[in-house]
């Protein structure tokens, strides 16, 4: 009776060890396949209408924009932007990074200042047009909350230096839930609200649940459906076709270089893929 119990037993074992096997290889798979999915596809889905087209613009109906990344801390643009960073350049657009603070929580301010110089410079944006804030009213952390009418000014001011026709920033949760990111989105918001010439065209990365979070390139099969079900225009899932320019422009904030971020970059959705919702005047 024992040498019948300990033979159920042990086929109970091996068929959780071969469930687990087969889950195990299924995922590898699925990563697999989907990382070369993106890595294939440099593309920013719909595919109609592109991605910043412009009715209004010569023969073949597009022009190269000016656009203005909005962010709050060094490293905002390599952990969460550098899909459309890289969309962007390989368009041929001009990106201007505009950084609300230095990142000075730690007391590492003017380190991270030239981090995101280096970062910068491996995803394609020039040294020169790059911006870091520090005002004694925007400071970095969870407890310092931003007006938003300050954060619109900076911004305003940048949109007018550069002839900016496009800005893109975080969704109101903020991807990760700091209340900086947030602020950066509101005063995106205020700025948007108060543009009564409606000449500038506003887009916010959206935010997704935990586990879409961390499915790395496997969501990107999720993301272009959703993008492709949206209405037309106001949604798109930009891919991104050189992940390893991400986890080499994060490496560049050798003061945020831990273990934790180096999987966050491994794991993200947001190193494989941007979804990128537009932003109204009646949305704000």
């Amino acid at each position: 009776m024992l040498e019948g119990a300990s033979d159920l037993y042990s086929i109970g074992v091996k068929k959780i060890m071969n469930c687990w096997i087969l889950f195990a290889l299924s995922t590898i798979t699925l990563w697999v396949v989907s990382l070369w999915r993106v890595l294939i596809s440099s593309s920013s889905i719909p595919t109609e209408p592109p991605f910043l087209s412009n009715l209004n613009s010569s023969r073949s109906g597009r022009r190269k924009r000016n656009v203005l990344l909005l962010i709050a801390h060094p490293d905002d643009e390599s952990m969460f932007f550098a899909p459309t960073i890289l969309y962007l350049f390989s368009k041929g657009h001009n990106i201007h990074i505009l950084c609300i603070s230095k990142g000075d929580a730690e007391g590492k301010g003017n380190v991270r200042i030239e981090e995101i110089y280096r970062a910068s410079a491996v995803l394609k944006v020039p040294r020169q047009q790059i911006k870091i804030i520090d005002h004694p009213e925007l400071q970095d952390g969870f407890d310092k909350p931003w007006k938003p009418h300050l954060v619109a000014a900076f911004a305003e001011e940048e949109i007018e230096k550069h002839g900016i026709d496009t800005v893109i920033t975080f969704d109101s949760y903020g991807v990760s839930g700091h209340p900086n990111h947030q602020d950066v989105h509101r005063g995106l918001c205020a700025l948007v609200l108060g543009n009564t010439q409606k000449n500038i065209e506003a887009w916010e990365l959206m935010s997704t649940n935990i586990i879409r979070k961390y499915l790395g390139p496997v969501d990107a099969w999720i993301s272009s459906l959703c993008s492709v079900t949206g209405p037309s225009g106001s949604s798109y899932c930009i891919q991104n076709a050189h992940p390893l320019k991400c986890y080499q422009a994060m490496a560049e904030h050798y003061s945020q270089w831990v273990w934790f971020r180096k999987l966050f970059v491994l794991l993200s959705r947001y190193t494989y893929v941007n979804t990128l919702q537009k932003i109204s005047s009646t949305k704000t």
